[in-house]
């Protein structure tokens, strides 16, 4: 179920599909047995990344992707995802995707943390990574065409 789910772009440079990343959300909530209590979803340029980056977590560097779980509940999500776009557009190129399904895949990524995947190990990476390669490509044909 989702309650609150907010989508901005303070990008210009591209268009977001807010319909396609509602659609995403409601999949995923189903499939990972969440409710959304309230999430921004925030497509931003890589100079707002660094500057959230510097900010909250003391890295100064870009990043595709900067989740923050404000209730700590993986259940009900009560969160905010921060996407590069700009990195989104690196990632795309180096693995021959579409921008779009890279940023499908960041908001899989996201959405991934907030109900407790994480990445730094390798073997959690590894089964973050088979999830989110299953749950894009469960989901790209419908929500791509």
């Amino acid at each position: 179920m989702v309650k609150n789910l907010r989508i901005f772009s303070s990008y210009k440079k591209h268009k977001i599909n807010k319909l396609v990343i509602h659609k995403l959300v409601n999949y995923l909530t189903n499939d990972l047995d969440f409710i959304v209590e309230s999430l921004p979803i925030n497509f931003i340029s890589s100079d707002q990344i660094i500057t959230i980056n510097k900010e909250y977590l003391n890295h100064n560097y870009s990043t595709d992707i900067i989740t923050f779980n404000y209730s700590g509940s993986r259940k009900n999500l009560d969160g905010e995802i921060f996407i590069s776009i700009d990195d989104a557009k690196i990632n795309a190129k180096g693995y021959n995707n579409s921008l779009k399904e890279e940023l499908l895949r960041l908001v899989i990524h996201g959405i991934l943390h907030l109900v407790g995947y994480d990445d730094i190990k390798t073997s959690d990476f590894k089964k973050m990574k088979e999830l989110e390669n299953s749950l894009l490509n469960k989901y790209k044909i419908t929500l791509l065409k």
